[in-house]
């Protein structure tokens, strides 16, 4: 039976002992899509199908998330970047352009290390990684972090409460499913670690600038912000936009931080108008902007995680 192209089809493999899900949807170029914390693919389809109009559109359940094991592992930032370069050497995809939301943007830019001559186009929304500043309930969850158990026991109405103030495109079914994903057994742990690799009481401790240097080169990149991000703050996209050259800010007003549950429509089309525009070679830093600015950012230290580095 032939499958429509925004049909998505789910896959599974286990990798470096952590078994992970993905979906598929579409055919052509690839494009990777990497959720934020404590989402999944799931709520990404209504984004995904409308992609999946021109791409072959891989979804993948980040680590901790989704249908996606929850392993005892590190879930730093360094781990989940070499563990989605794993993958993507298992589905075969060499080059591809990437679209990364919040923590998922993170990832997506700390691949650069791994992968950066494969990124073709880097759409980010609302990434972290950019800055400091951070909301302040992440900045307690990650205080709050040494109790695993308790975040255990508080995942999952915190999705409930989530997804009703922001979600307003998810349907009933949508806000379910994300609630009994998230309140399987090893979420929490999995969340506690994950946001104490990247975030501490004073906000984000993970940022691009930290290595930045020891990425070949840039691929274009592309921001999209909502002007009411109480999450990560638009100010740390222009901050980007003012060190490189080839690299813009898409902005949607009366929009927050999940704009793939608030406004998917008009999402995807301004990632289609990026992703299918023409070529204007990869984002560079203006001459003197990046020493300026390295000036700004600690050292990110050890990070590694226990995934041997693919190359």
């Amino acid at each position: 039976m032939t499958m429509l192209p925004g049909e998505p089809r789910s896959f599974h493999v286990t990798l470096d002992g952590v078994e992970l899900h993905w979906t598929e949807r579409g055919a052509g170029s690839p494009l990777l899509i990497l959720h934020g914390l404590s989402d999944s693919q799931h709520t990404w389809g209504p984004v995904a199908s409308e992609l999946a109009q021109r791409y072959r559109v891989l979804c993948l359940d980040l680590p901790g998330c989704g249908l996606s094991g929850r392993p005892d592992a590190s879930y730093s930032l360094d781990w989940q970047a070499r563990l989605t370069a794993s993958w993507l050497d298992h589905v075969g995809v060499t080059t591809f352009d990437v679209l990364g939301h919040s923590y998922g943007g993170g990832v997506a830019l700390w691949l650069l290390l791994y992968r950066a001559r494969s990124m073709r186009k880097l759409a980010l929304v609302a990434p972290g990684g950019l800055g400091t500043e951070v909301g302040p309930w992440l900045r307690l969850a990650a205080f709050l972090g040494v109790v695993p158990a308790g975040s255990q026991l508080l995942i999952g109405p915190i999705t409930r409460f989530l997804t009703l103030r922001h979600g307003c495109s998810l349907s009933a079914a949508d806000r379910r499913t994300l609630c009994r994903l998230n309140s399987s057994p090893g979420t929490g742990r999995a969340f506690t670690r994950t946001v104490r690799d990247v975030i501490n009481w004073r906000g984000q401790t993970r940022h691009l600038l930290q290595r930045v240097r020891e990425v070949e080169q840039l691929p274009s990149i592309a921001l999209f912000w909502g002007e009411r991000d109480r999450v990560i703050p638009i100010r740390h996209g222009e901050a980007l936009c003012a060190l490189l050259e080839n690299c813009t800010l898409w902005r949607l007003p009366n929009a927050g931080h999940f704009l793939h549950w608030q406004a998917p429509r008009e999402l995807a089309s301004a990632v289609l108008a990026y992703l299918d525009g023409p070529w204007l070679g990869p984002s560079r830093f203006k001459e003197f902007a990046l020493d300026r600015a390295l000036g700004s950012y600690p050292s990110a230290g050890d990070a590694s995680g226990g995934v041997s580095a693919p190359r």
